[in-house]
């Protein structure tokens, strides 16, 4: 008995502890949840307070650490003027259309009615969106207003309009690739619109130091060289020599803006800023003016161009061999891959690129947009690698890098920073010299040379002194050079006596004409490019175009150091 009672005893307390330890487990669990609960209303409501009233930008910097930018989102993002405050860009509160599929009568009669309003409509979703089981589906995005009336006068109670603000492009694909554009919830994806992302989204105007006459003018005339030489893809701009303001930038092809969406990644490519090519013989400019600032020798220093340079597993050769001894002058003005090359030799692989680090042609571009590609470099760099970027051969950079490079050789030998956007901060390097203006007249007068009597005859403007440099460079594919697949370029400065302007047009892959003889290098196919912009220049700006004196031209001071005798009769700006 007593046994027994023991035994009754020990069950009684087994079944306490297991109620207790199935209370305490319960009471666990309610805690856990409320718990989950309040974590679940702080983070909805940090999310409502906070995320939602600002989007985080996740960017990534040069050495590819991501960076977390917190956008302020005002009601209406700001607008987008050029330098003359004609607006580019600007948010329009659309209507867009959706409907209720359980108020929809007749399905067919108003898909029917539909297509005849928005030719564009996606019928096949529409017919999904009809003829769903809900209340809510979304038919067409940012229509017309004159859609909308049309579609009021259906009059069907299921349809209904939800307002939102869209972003518009007055000038549609005329500043593509330079002002960018946004996805549907305003973040910027590409050019201003995402670099100023930040200012734009808070409700405040950008104002570009684009001009859009120029715009135009740049994009018709790479157009038509396309045209006429039926070529790939083109650049044109055009670029303060002093303050490195971009007054125009046109990469072809392009795509209109209030389309991105359906625009494809080749017409989307960035070729001025992103976009990296050879451009051939434009590096003669740098490597003539390192000889000149480096090693002090004057015009009439000499370097024996009379047979093709073997240089380890390959010759360098003249496109326009001279045959004989040239003068510095002499080099520069015919082009002379062989004369270069010796140039570079002689300033020494260490010095040549230091010299083209201080232009910015060995790092990657400073520039306020985001999509600009780094220069390709000789890697290792050689002894061989020396004299063949000094021709333009094997070192690889965008339009943009080249045209702020040789705005510094022709400024007086001054830093440029380009720019898009008239509110871009000035960089601090501005004032810094980076040449001589000795050095720098020396190379306007070379670069004017060109123009009046070397290969950039096709360039030359009545009225107007233009200096320049022709460039024309055999593309890579697949580690081989294309003879037949060319980067024709010319890069020009004026008034050559003081620069204001540079202006560079790069045509991809152009072929021969008629008109060319057959030829598709850069004097028949950019130089003309380049002058019809100067000439459009002229007009739109109100500049002189009547102040040019042949018997002043500033070539007439290297005219010494040629040593060839002029067509009689022929006045110097005549010579073809």
């Amino acid at each position: 008995m007593w046994q027994h009672a023991r035994y009754r005893s020990i069950v009684i307390d087994g079944d306490r502890r297991s109620a207790v330890s199935m209370a305490q487990s319960r009471l666990s669990f309610l805690g856990v949840c409320f718990m989950a609960a309040y974590i679940i209303m702080a983070v909805r409501l940090l999310d409502l307070g906070i995320v939602q009233a600002q989007f985080l930008n996740v960017t990534q910097n040069d050495n590819g650490a991501e960076t977390v930018i917190v956008r302020d989102i005002a009601d209406r993002r700001g607008d987008v003027y050029d330098r003359n405050g004609f607006l580019v860009a600007t948010t329009l509160k659309t209507p867009s259309l959706f409907v209720d599929p359980s108020l929809v009568l007749d399905e067919a009669s108003l898909l029917k009615s539909l297509v005849a309003v928005l030719p564009d409509l996606d019928l096949e979703n529409a017919v999904d969106v009809v003829t769903a089981d809900n209340r809510f589906g979304w038919l067409a995005y940012n229509i017309t207003p004159e859609q909308q009336q049309r579609i009021l006068e259906i009059g069907d109670p299921s349809l209904g309009f939800k307002y939102n603000y869209t972003r518009v492009y007055p000038q549609g694909p005329l500043f593509s690739h330079m002002l960018g554009y946004t996805d549907r919830d305003g973040l910027g994806l590409a050019g201003v619109e995402r670099s100023y992302d930040d200012v734009l989204a808070r409700g405040d105007d950008v104002v570009l130091a684009l001009d859009l006459r120029l715009q135009h003018a740049v994009k018709r005339e790479v157009a038509r060289a396309m045209s006429d030489f039926d070529a790939k893809a083109g650049v044109g701009l055009v670029l303060d020599a002093k303050s490195g303001e971009l007054l125009a930038g046109v990469s072809l092809p392009d795509f209109d803006l209030n389309e991105a969406s359906t625009a494809k990644d080749w017409q989307k490519f960035n070729r001025i800023s992103l976009g990296v090519y050879e451009l051939g013989s434009m590096f003669k400019a740098f490597s003539t003016a390192a000889l000149l600032e480096l090693e002090k020798v004057g015009m009439d220093y000499t370097f024996d161009a009379r047979k093709p340079l073997k240089v380890g597993w390959f010759t360098i050769r003249d496109y326009h061999a001279q045959k004989r001894i040239l003068t510095v002058a002499e080099v520069f003005m015919h082009s002379s891959n062989i004369g270069s090359a010796l140039m570079g030799q002689m300033v020494g692989g260490e010095a040549l690129r230091a010299f083209y680090r201080d232009l910015g042609l060995m790092d990657k571009l400073r520039f306020d947009i985001r999509e600009v590609g780094a220069p390709i470099l000789p890697n290792p760099w050689r002894e061989d690698s020396t004299m063949t970027v000094s021709f333009g051969h094997g070192m690889a950079t965008s339009p943009l890098q080249m045209s702020a490079a040789m705005a510094m050789i022709v400024n007086g030998g001054f830093y440029v920073q380009p720019k898009v956007a008239k509110s871009a901060i000035d960089d601090k390097k501005a004032a810094l010299r980076v040449l001589s203006e000795e050095t720098s007249e020396k190379m306007r007068q070379l670069l004017r040379l060109v123009v009046v009597k070397g290969t950039g005859r096709k360039a030359d403007v009545k009225g107007v002194a233009i200096g320049g440099k022709t460039g024309t460079a055999e593309k890579s594919i697949g580690g081989r050079y294309h003879r037949d697949k060319l980067i024709s370029s010319f890069v020009g400065a004026f008034p050559i006596d003081d620069p204001k302007y540079i202006v560079m047009v790069m045509v991809d892959e152009p072929k021969g004409n008629k008109s060319s003889y057959g030829y598709a290098t850069a004097g028949w196919v950019a130089a003309p490019a380049v002058k019809r912009i100067v000439q459009s220049m002229v007009s739109i700006l109100g500049l002189p175009a009547d102040q040019y004196d042949p018997d002043q031209d500033i070539a007439l001071d290297v005219l010494p150091y040629i040593h060839e005798k002029p067509k009689k009769g022929k006045r110097l700006a005549s010579y073809d």
